[in-house]
């Protein structure tokens, strides 16, 4: 029992390491720009003076308190889809798919969407001004160094997603060493300045941060702005609690992360009473000369770390978009044989480093960036409320005055976040709304796009066990072998086996209507997995059931399926697929434009041959028109 008990242990503080490496990241490096831009920013920045850095601290202390403890770590996390964690698991748990066309439904589905598209924003801005605030550091060891800065921080940027098809497995267990260097040096940071300031430690008082608030109304709400940047990362807690377990996120954050970053904050806070003028840089500026240059390195190293946990969980997030029928189908590669998490996707790699290249050449510096990062943060942070209200009532059978009197606080501050970052979108903060706008856009065009497809060609189908019972018999010629005909409607004729049977005058001696099912759980279980009904002496449906995390493998499913007489042997088998020609209309069910983007992702999506995972020298295609 013992030796059970330490292997626990140590599992668990693997478990641990491992989530400091990966979900800290960017908050973990917030310390980086957050206080330096309330107080040195252009953006409306608050006066040096000691009650304005006493009440900015204790805003930055209780915003870390109420908004990450309390409600991502202690709240929100209880809120898991088995448990998986992220907007898109969020929303699948606050919807019902009883009733689709509800107006609650429609409306809960389009604010995860909207979440989801505000986190795709959130990855092109954090490595953008996390790798430029840590190489801006070069410019205090010598002004030389100013000129170099967006060359430097695009060198490594783009050496970040080309490193990407490699994947994280070799070097993943490097993260949370790193990782915990770089808590330990920053608490180590803060401390120095604490010690000559010790004062700042009336910080935790909350009437600090609302006398401020109550003395600087206009200036304190645009203070507010900058105040959040300091929660940035948060959300991150929660995308990746399926990789690492509550428990383990919970203790990382509670013993090492938060403790660490308030002591920082609070040092760079001692260091401005008495020097304002290290506002050009309070984190670097905390470091004797002698570390400066060692702590640029780190710094430049924790960045990255904190960009690729972004990164990857953008590629995580298109599966699961892809999966629930909100994307196309693109190339999703796998860089671990062990972890099935672990995926790469060639289309959102390159797509994130051009936009995050475009980003630092229009911005050129982190503070510049500052004003377009808040309000994607705010606005996940703001859905997540609302998404949670839903959770909660359908769920844990809360009432409804009790889960919205429960979320108020948190509506409240979250709206006062976002309504500040409002602001600056003139100055920045349109990047993220329009970034935003266009993945939604695409996510709802897609997932209209394919209904209306589905819906065009029901209109001509034929009911299936019909066909099936005038087809079983001697009235057609038969032909040695297994079909296998993909079905997106289990109940309906496919037109792949009508042109089959136009073209070939033949069938097959057994086929199968295949129908592949993606629920909105994580994972199905194998034993869950396949369902099969027979429907003559040589017709079968088989419906195989994927959660949106599954890796889909129609050979590997199949070769589980038992049916009496039927063989799933590879080389006995043919895949038919229907392939629709597209053609928009205009005055059709969606805009004519819409139509045009549809099409033409359609066009450009990866084949089912390949997301499927079947043998493409077994596969037929047959094609059809569909007039949308």
């Amino acid at each position: 029992m013992q030796k059970k008990g330490h292997a626990s242990n140590s599992h668990f503080a693997a478990l641990t390491l491992a989530a400091l490496g990966v979900v800290y990241g960017d908050i973990g490096t917030s310390p980086l720009y957050a206080l330096k831009e309330v107080f040195g920013g252009s953006h409306n920045p608050v006066p040096i003076t000691p009650d304005n850095i006493v009440g900015i601290l204790s805003l930055f202390f209780w915003s870390l308190m109420i908004v990450v403890t309390l409600k991502y770590v202690s709240f929100i996390m209880r809120a898991n889809n088995e448990g998986e964690g992220g907007i898109v698991a969020l929303m699948t748990l606050a919807t019902d798919r009883k009733e689709k066309n509800t107006f609650l439904n429609i409306f809960l589905i389009t604010l995860g969407l909207i979440g989801a598209a505000f986190f795709y924003g959130d990855g092109v801005i954090t490595p953008a001004i996390s790798v430029l605030s840590a190489v801006e550091g070069l410019e205090l060891i010598t002004p030389a160094f100013k000129p170099y800065i967006v060359p430097i921080s695009l060198v490594i940027i783009v050496g970040l997603f080309l490193f990407q098809r490699k994947g994280t497995a070799s070097v993943g267990a490097l993260f949370g060493p790193i990782m915990i260097v770089w808590f330990v040096v920053i608490a180590l940071l803060g401390i120095s300045g604490i010690v000559q300031h010790p004062e700042v430690l009336i910080a935790v008082d909350p009437l600090r941060g609302l006398g401020f608030l109550q003395t600087n109304p206009v200036l304190g709400f645009f203070a507010l702005g900058s105040v959040v940047l300091c929660i940035t990362g948060a959300e991150a807690l929660y995308a990746d609690m399926g990789h690492f377990g509550i428990k383990p996120i919970q203790v990382g954050w509670i013993y090492m992360v938060l403790p660490t970053l308030v002591l920082n904050y609070f040092g760079q806070g001692a260091l401005l009473l008495s020097n304002p003028a290290a506002i050009e840089n309070p984190f670097f500026l905390l470091a004797p000369d002698w570390a400066l240059t060692p702590l640029v390195v780190l710094a430049t190293i924790a960045t990255v770390i904190a960009s690729q946990a972004v990164i990857s969980g953008a590629f995580s997030m298109t599966k699961q978009a892809m999966s629930l029928g909100y994307t196309p189908r693109v190339e999703v590669l796998h860089t671990s044989e062990d972890e099935i998490g672990q995926i790469y996707v060639p289309a959102i790699n390159w797509f994130l480093m051009v936009s995050i290249i475009i980003l630092i050449l229009g911005f050129q510096t982190s503070s510049n960036l500052a004003a377009a990062y808040g309000i994607a943060v705010t606005g996940t942070m703001l859905i997540t409320n609302v998404l949670a209200i839903s959770v909660a009532v359908k769920l844990w059978g809360w009432s409804p005055l009790r889960a919205v009197c429960g979320a108020i606080p948190f509506l409240m501050i979250d709206g006062c976040f976002f309504a500040a970052n409002s602001l600056k979108i003139p100055e920045g903060g349109w990047f993220p709304l329009i970034f935003g706008l266009v993945v939604f856009i695409i996510f709802s065009t897609w997932k209209r796009g394919r209904d209306l497809v589905r819906q065009r060609m029901s209109d001509d189908a034929l009911d299936l066990k019909i066909f099936v019972t005038s087809l079983d018999g001697d009235s057609i010629d038969r032909v040695d072998g297994t079909a296998i005909f993909m079905v997106s409607d289990s109940n309906l004729v496919p037109q792949a086996l009508l042109h089959s049977l136009k073209h070939y005058k033949v069938i097959h001696k057994k086929v199968i209507f295949l129908n592949v099912q993606l629920d909105t759980v994580p994972y199905v279980a194998k034993a869950n997995r396949i369902h099969v009904e027979q429907l003559s002496n040589t017709f079968w449906n088989v419906s195989l059931n994927y959660g949106f995390k599954d890796d889909i493998n129609i050979p590997e499913a199949l070769s589980h399926c038992k049916i009496e007489g039927v063989s799933f042997d590879l080389m006995e088998c043919s895949y038919f697929l229907g392939r629709e020609t597209l053609i928009a209309k205009i005055k059709s069910d969606m805009a004519y434009w819409r139509e045009l983007l549809f099409v033409f992702m359609y066009r450009n999506s990866d084949s089912a041959t390949s997301f499927y995972k079947l043998p493409s020298n077994r596969v037929v295609e047959l094609g059809s028109q569909v007039v949308l």
